[in-house]
């Protein structure tokens, strides 16, 4: 069973105002993704602070297991409530992200016998963007979270990472588009105009 996590938790500071929210193309930017990426998804979730601006989804909607904990709380809480025990993480502002990379790195997780797949680029990981196997995750993570790590990724040398190569990923973003947050107005209105 696949769970799709969607994180609605960051705070839009630069946004101004909530934009997993805003409108993009006439809906709800969230709402693309989820629409996007509910193919791959035998449960969907959202993780949110604020689950009374999310009910119109009609989905299972988490608050912070650990408050104030970034990215990595997020992360936490995505995989603890989840049903599946593979999960899909995306973040609720990237209308491009990749159905087929999912898919590829559903394949390698069950033939690596990887604990997470991630995709890289030539700015890193891409830690919501990824896959990850529930059960071996999560005690690395809540190590991660006890031991006061913020850095999403700072728990990896605790379990089996399979990350796509720059090369693989590009395959899966062929636009340079996959893994763009929209982060500011003008990223809207660009973003909006873009196939």
């Amino acid at each position: 069973m696949l769970t799709l996590a969607i994180q609605a938790g960051g705070k839009s500071s630069r946004m101004g105002q909530d934009k997993a929210l805003m409108p993009f193309r006439g809906r709800p930017l969230i709402q693309t993704v989820m629409d996007r990426l509910a193919p791959i998804a035998d449960e969907i979730l959202i993780t949110t602070n604020n689950p009374d601006d999310y009910r119109f989804l009609d989905l299972p909607l988490f608050r912070d297991i650990r408050p104030d904990r970034g990215a990595l709380g997020g992360l936490y809480t995505a995989l603890s409530s989840a049903k599946g025990d593979l999960v899909a993480v995306v973040a609720c502002d990237m209308p491009f992200a990749s159905r087929p990379l999912f898919d590829t790195a559903s394949k390698l997780i069950v033939e690596s016998g990887a604990d997470v797949v991630i995709p890289q680029t030539e700015h890193g990981y891409e830690p919501l963007h990824a896959l990850y196997r529930r059960e071996t995750c999560l005690p690395a993570i809540e190590a991660a979270l006890d031991a006061d790590q913020w850095k999403v990724i700072s728990w990896f040398d605790q379990v089996k990472v399979r990350a796509l190569s720059v090369e693989e990923t590009a395959a899966f973003n062929p636009d340079g588009l996959t893994f763009w947050n929209l982060n500011t107005p003008e990223d809207f209105v660009k973003a909006e105009g873009l196939d």
